[in-house]
């Protein structure tokens, strides 16, 4: 039977971390940019590692005001230097507390940026490839991002997402859009059934699309989150499907 991973963007004030990160194989958590701060990031930590869930940092833009989820021009260097403030401030966290920051997740505006942009791209790659751990990058399939991680040879792993919108061409249907986020449990539990059983999703036009999926994403922030998070391990895990983090 299939193994997948199953992932959530915590430690981004929702207050729901300890109830949702047991419920994960993979935490992305938040670094203290788009959200998050030394206290959120300790606490995700612990209940990571308690819980045997693997560690990810998910850096974003510095803009609190909009949840990092408004694009803002940034040249390769800067961004560099941006990875490297917000991935530290995570491993030091981690480090002193036993646990160990296996991968970097994207958030918002800047996990879409670096999808398109090829020179964006390679600077996060390269700054991945630099640094003084090994980390994988987790991010959407056939994007600038996975290009050039596959050029650089550095671990790469697609994620799907079981409560996002797809439009015909295999990308995420844009949050404006009327029912970009599926608000039902029964759409989200369908959703990821078809993504971890066989790769595939509908499109909002009813056309199945091919999706590579190493990893299904939870959004952490909504209201119902826990739910649904509950609702898609016990489907899951009632087809035989193995739960379990992706390998660096």
């Amino acid at each position: 039977m299939p193994t997948i991973d199953l992932n959530a963007d915590v430690g981004e004030g929702a207050g729901n971390d300890a109830e949702l990160i047991p419920l994960v194989t993979s935490a992305n958590i938040a670094c203290g940019g788009h959200a998050g701060d030394a206290l959120t990031m300790a606490a995700a930590v612990r209940w990571a590692i308690d819980h045997g869930v693997a560690i990810g940092a998910h850096p974003g833009h510095e803009d609190r005001e909009h949840f990092g989820r408004q694009e803002i021009a940034i040249t390769p260097d800067a961004l560099r230097r941006l990875l490297f403030a917000q991935v530290d401030r995570l491993h030091s966290v981690a480090a002193g507390l036993g646990g160990e920051v296996r991968y970097v997740k994207l958030h918002g505006a800047l996990y879409h940026q670096t999808g398109r942009d090829a020179a964006l791209a390679a600077a996060v790659v390269a700054f991945v490839h630099d640094y003084h751990t090994p980390l994988a990058l987790l991010g959407q399939a056939g994007t600038a991002l996975q290009e050039a991680a596959d050029r650089a040879d550095v671990a790469y792993f697609a994620e799907a997402f079981a409560d996002r919108a797809y439009l015909d061409d295999g990308t995420l249907a844009p949050r404006s859009l009327p029912g970009a986020m599926l608000a039902s449990e029964s759409a989200v539990v369908a959703q990821a059934g078809r993504l971890a059983r066989d790769g595939v999703a509908v499109s909002m036009s009813g056309k199945e699309i091919a999706i590579r999926c190493d990893s299904l994403c939870l959004h952490g922030d909504g209201a119902n989150a826990v739910e649904l998070t509950r609702a898609v391990r016990a489907a899951l895990e009632a087809e035989g499907i193995t739960l379990r983090a992706f390998s660096v």
